[in-house]
């Protein structure tokens, strides 16, 4: 491995065969997500997402947690200023849009707050993404566990839907994709509870891929990272896309739009390297293009 890049609380190292690890590093608050941490985690990710080099993204934290979530006490400097705020804030006369649908109008401001960027630069990343969860992933924490494509769980590794506790809702559209991954049900048991799930419980419910134990747990993870690295990432980003788009579309669509992704990957450099490389008996040499 070689290290790329030094940041405040953040660490980032790339591997030789295009593995970018992005270590969470602010133990003191067991790794809690304030803004200059979230600031560099989206900058380092879209600098992931724009290096063809770069194939695939390894997220972990360092220490005994992965990541307990958004700093509370910005939480409670928030509250400070917005009751400061409403002291002197006067009361706008809303638009007629506004008075007739608040949340369509809300959805086509570029400037409406859309939850954290860092949740739908993963959801959006047309690169292979895992989460080596190596201790507790709480609130934002789990989110972005749950936004990467894998989680591999050390045997320590507990997700918790925390914001209840804080007598908050899920911001982080984790409402929208759990049921997705773990069904209804347990959604419904994390997000009232807030209630720590372990790692085996975790794996017994689909919530992660795989577990391991603490000391193999990056070993293990580096491994499947090399593996997918390894393969044809540009074909990954297509599969990713159908899949996602699956979930809103009938039968007849989700054919149609398979169709034009398998068009798209029959032109790319990873389909002639494939074919090739199965005529002359040999692996395959791909570059994810």
């Amino acid at each position: 491995m070689s290290s790329e890049a030094s940041l405040t609380k953040l660490g980032s190292e790339s591997t030789t065969d295009g593995v970018l690890i992005l270590t969470i590093n602010d133990p003191a608050t067991r790794n809690a997500l304030d803004d200059v941490l979230m600031s560099e985690l989206v900058s380092e990710i879209k600098r992931f997402s724009a290096d063809r080099d770069l194939k695939v993204l390894l997220i972990t934290g360092e220490g005994a947690a992965f990541s307990s979530g958004a700093n509370v006490r910005g939480f409670a400097r928030r509250i400070e200023e917005r009751e400061r705020a409403g002291e002197n804030a006067a009361d706008e006369e809303r638009s007629p849009w506004e008075q007739l649908d608040p949340f369509y109008t809300l959805r086509q401001d570029p400037n409406s707050n859309m939850g954290p960027e860092v949740v739908r630069l993963l959801y959006n990343l047309q690169k292979p993404s895992i989460a080596a969860v190596n201790g507790p992933a709480y609130g934002l924490g789990c989110g972005i566990a749950i936004y990467c494509d894998f989680r591999i769980a050390g045997e320590s590794a507990r997700f918790s839907e925390a914001f209840i506790r804080n007598g908050l809702v899920t911001g982080d559209g984790s409402a929208w994709l759990l049921p997705r991954l773990i069904g209804m049900s347990n959604t419904l048991w994390m997000q009232y509870t807030g209630e720590p799930v372990s790692a085996h419980e975790a794996y017994r419910i689909g919530l992660v891929n795989e577990v391991t134990s603490d000391e193999d747990l990056m070993k293990r993870s580096l491994e499947f990272a090399a593996k997918l690295a390894s393969g044809p990432v540009f074909a990954m980003g297509l599969i990713k896309q159908i899949v996602q788009q699956g979930y809103d579309q009938d039968f007849h669509d989700a054919l149609v739009l398979g169709a034009q992704a398998q068009a798209i990957a029959r032109n790319t450099f990873d389909h002639k390297e494939g074919v090739q490389a199965f005529i002359e008996k040999r692996p395959p040499r791909f570059q994810g293009r």
